[in-house]
């Protein structure tokens, strides 16, 4: 099925790429305050670990086989990093050395994360930058290399409180460190239709890079690469966001037990504060029409609706039509709207005009929403203020120049 991404242009696409990788940081921003409210600051901690845990190494190694960067080496590491929602770019503001394919150092000179936990106080800062960090970091180079260790040079809590950079750490592959073990959870989410999605590959006759098996540069340069890899990673991100959101799902069933019901009312509120927020980015982002062609313009990019490959929907001038697919037997984000429950699809409206609005008809898996537009402006959903609590929200990215890093 061809990509819903495949009719922007390629200097369209060079800035949608970045946006979805921070709206996939923002997943957290938005799903873990319910934690935090329901189980608890150590529980929330718990599901953070087992959820990036479940995703990162499926999803990592996806991208390393599509742009064809895979090997075992800290440059397939750091590679893998700046294609990661867990390190947006900019506002995850990685910054590498390579000392030799075994040996390596990374430092965060803007940390959003750490900007976003540090007015919460030092146990949360802890927590995130400890707590979740140490496994998920080695989880993470599990997809390159199981014997690489991610350890602290200094990180936060910050002394002084100003400290640049915010963290530095060493990436060190040996043989003789044990193996990291995969979480339980892996292996679930490994049997997803999410993490077996087959997309279009890469056609190697358009015009700019169409992989990524070069040498590592400081920042990756998205501009550089053809429409065709373009496609592919937006694709990709988005599948990142969906592994990460059914880890989450699963974590949080864990906590809540039998209460489906709360279980499904927190991943719902997740749900739609990254709506919004996403909606509100692309369309910003793109310089998107405003109005009801605006809204569908936006819901035909946006990662609810997406990859197409994934995720069935048509859409008309004022419609999305969804159809049941591999998404919703997978429990999904769109599993989560039907005709009982519009409100992901409201905040995502509604962040591009507060006039517009939608009604679904249809049933849970086969439904039409159609955007409307009200005379009475709706109020911004709480879900979606929660999570632009973050920089995250307003973060804007700023042109870089993309340099070659070689061993020093």
């Amino acid at each position: 099925m061809t990509s819903r991404y495949a009719a922007l242009t390629r200097e369209q696409l060079a800035v949608l790429v970045p946006e979805l990788l921070l709206i996939g940081q923002m997943i957290d921003r938005s799903g873990m305050a319910w934690c935090i409210s329901n189980f608890g600051r150590e529980e929330m901690l718990q599901i953070a670990i087992e959820e990036w845990m479940g995703a990162s190494p499926i999803y990592t190694r996806r991208m390393q086989k599509a742009l064809r960067y895979e090997g075992t080496d800290v440059v397939t590491i750091f590679k893998g990093l700046q294609l990661d929602i867990g390190a947006p770019p900019q506002f995850m503001d990685f910054r590498y050395t390579v000392h030799d394919r075994w040996h390596g150092e990374f430092h965060l000179d803007h940390c959003g994360a750490l900007l976003d936990v540090e007015p919460m106080g030092e146990d949360y800062v802890r927590g995130m930058c400890h707590d979740i960090e140490d496994p998920t970091f080695d989880a993470t180079a599990v997809a390159t290399n199981r014997r690489a260790q991610i350890r602290p040079i200094h990180r936060p809590p910050r002394t002084p409180a100003d400290r640049q950079p915010h963290c530095a750490w060493t990436v060190v592959i040996d043989e003789s460190h044990p193996e990291v073990a995969d979480h339980p959870v892996l292996e679930v989410i490994a049997r997803t239709r999410a993490a077996h999605t087959e997309l279009d590959p890469i056609e190697t006759a358009d015009e700019g890079q169409s992989d990524y098996s070069g040498e590592l540069l400081s920042d990756f340069d998205f501009g550089a690469f053809s429409h065709s890899a373009l496609v592919r990673m937006a694709d990709e991100v988005c599948l990142q966001m969906h592994l990460l959101n059914l880890s989450f799902v699963i974590a949080v069933g864990a906590r809540a037990g039998a209460n489906l019901e709360l279980a499904n009312d927190i991943c719902t509120k997740q749900l739609i504060g990254v709506a919004g927020l996403a909606a509100e980015r692309i369309h910003h982002a793109l310089g998107l029409p405003v109005g009801i062609d605006g809204a569908i313009a936006m819901l035909r990019l946006h990662p609810l609706l997406n990859p197409a490959a994934y995720v069935e929907a048509e859409f008309g001038a004022d419609t999305v039509r969804v159809e049941r697919s591999p998404a919703h037997e997978d429990g999904a984000w769109v599993a989560l709207v039907h005709p009982d429950e519009a409100r992901p699809l409201q905040a995502a409206v509604a962040a591009i005009d507060p006039h517009l609005d939608v009604e679904l008809t249809g049933t849970r898996a086969d439904w039409t929403a159609q955007v409307v537009r009200r005379d009475t402006p709706a109020r911004e959903m709480g879900e979606v203020s929660v999570v632009k609590f973050s920089g995250g929200a307003s973060f804007e990215f700023q042109p870089r120049r993309s340099l070659p890093l070689t061993v020093v």
